[in-house]
């Protein structure tokens, strides 16, 4: 049984006939009829009789159609809760992004919501291979995963690679694979050779001298996931939004409070 079949057996007992309930509900009295034949196939006692050329409820009928007042009420009640929580402002948001991206966006983003009536941010660290990013919107309300500007959709990081060779003239000789950045360029600091790192989230320091990659089209683009009926709740939507406001910052280099 469902909703609607409940409703049309309430009518029923309301109005008291098949054409009256078709009228009310605005279809045709076939289509009334067969949804009164779908609910009584999910029940074991008859719920309507004929009295002479009507279609009545029978003392069953009757019970249902009680209770079926009460289910409507608890599916209202259930609608008005759920719409209240969609717009609370300040309900909890979780958002994973890879390391470098974690370190640009979270501390303007974290300013950004601590005032009141702002959402309550649950952040994560979650570095994992570029395919397996889609995943992460199964735990996580939004998700901000990165890919090559130059290939195809969640790429292996080998693009990247061979981007950099084409340009150098001859083949890369791949060293050493380490994922944290601090750590990669403490290597080259230490004469390990040369190091791919992000614009925004690599400091200066001793040994290491920073220079833009010229010649080559190995742009990563930032992009945020979620899954959509995530974004219906108000609070997410707020945060999506700011996050925007983050990008924008860090581009013109002045991640700094959010107003």
């Amino acid at each position: 049984m469902d909703e609607r079949q409940l409703r049309i057996l309430r009518e029923l007992g309301e109005l008291g006939s098949v054409s009256a309930v078709a009228e009310a509900l605005r279809v045709t009295p076939s289509a009334i009829s067969q949804q009164l034949r779908l609910l009584q196939r999910s029940v074991p006692l008859p719920l309507t009789e004929r009295a002479g050329r009507r279609v009545v409820l029978t003392e069953a009928g009757r019970v249902l159609a009680d209770a079926a007042i009460e289910v409507e009420s608890a599916l209202a009640r259930a609608r008005h809760t759920l719409a209240d929580y969609a717009e609370q402002p300040a309900g909890e948001v979780s958002v994973a992004a890879f390391s470098s991206a974690a370190a640009a966006f979270f501390p303007p983003l974290l300013r950004a919501c601590t005032g009141p009536g702002t959402p309550q941010l649950a952040l994560a660290d979650e570095d994992v291979a570029q395919d397996r990013f889609p995943a992460l919107t199964r735990a996580h309300d939004l998700v901000l995963a990165h890919r090559l500007d130059h290939a195809p959709p969640w790429p292996p990081i080998l693009a990247t690679l061979d981007a950099v060779a084409t340009v150098a003239g001859r083949p890369l000789r791949l060293v050493h694979r380490v994922n944290e950045f601090t750590v990669s360029a403490a290597l080259v600091a230490e004469g390990g050779g040369l190091a791919l790192l992000p614009r925004w989230t690599v400091p200066a320091q001793a040994g290491v001298v920073l220079r833009p990659l010229d010649g080559v089209h190995a742009l990563r683009n930032v992009d945020v996931l979620h899954r959509p009926a995530r974004t219906a709740r108000r609070a997410v939507g707020d945060v999506l939004k700011l996050l925007e406001r983050v990008a924008d910052e860090v581009r013109g280099g002045k991640a700094g409070p959010m107003v």
